[in-house]
């Protein structure tokens, strides 16, 4: 189960040209920001990439403008895990979990999923908060990490689990994230 004092949100190169040509790019931006404000709100760590950003441009916004307080790394290698200064933020945190959320699934999400749950940490992947420019290879790499252990959820249950009361004082805010 998700711990809000265990884990980190990892956004994954939401960036430039190829942002735009996402698959279902409105729902993946609408659960981008639920996702990341979530964090916020309950004092989860992120860290974010960007590949490559002088050939594929900055963060995105609104991103770019929400994450402004929070490490952007810079990084040539698709798995986030293949540059040393991400795994330094990573090792500063001194957290086990990490929720992925971002692009290209079946690349970038994928490799990091994968060198994580190697690296003997817990994994999940906000299922609604990724996405590839095909369909199809979004959903055999959201198979793929599933059958290699990696926790495959929607933004809701992961949101839920991260608040885990109702009785919270920020739950109504939560609400307002979702709605």
């Amino acid at each position: 189960m998700l711990k809000r004092d265990e884990a980190v949100l990892v956004f994954i190169d939401v960036q430039g040209k190829l942002h735009e040509i996402m698959h279902e790019k409105d729902v993946l931006d609408a659960n981008l920001e639920k996702v990341i404000r979530c964090a916020q709100l309950l004092e989860v760590p992120i860290v974010g990439t960007e590949q490559i950003p002088e050939k594929l441009g900055s963060t995105k916004e609104p991103f770019k403008s929400l994450l402004a307080d929070e490490p952007i790394v810079a990084k040539s290698a698709f798995s986030c895990c293949g540059e040393p200064k991400f795994m330094e933020q990573l090792e500063r945190l001194g957290r086990q979990q990490f929720i992925l959320i971002g692009i290209e699934t079946h690349v970038c999400v994928y490799q990091t999923a994968i060198d994580l749950m190697e690296f003997g940490s817990e994994v999940f992947v906000v299922a609604d908060a990724v996405s590839s420019r095909v369909p199809e290879n979004r959903a055999l790499a959201l198979q793929s990490m599933r059958d290699a252990g990696v926790q495959v959820l929607p933004t809701e249950t992961v949101l839920f689990a991260l608040l885990r009361d109702a009785a919270d004082p920020r739950f109504k805010d939560l609400l307002k994230l979702i709605k």
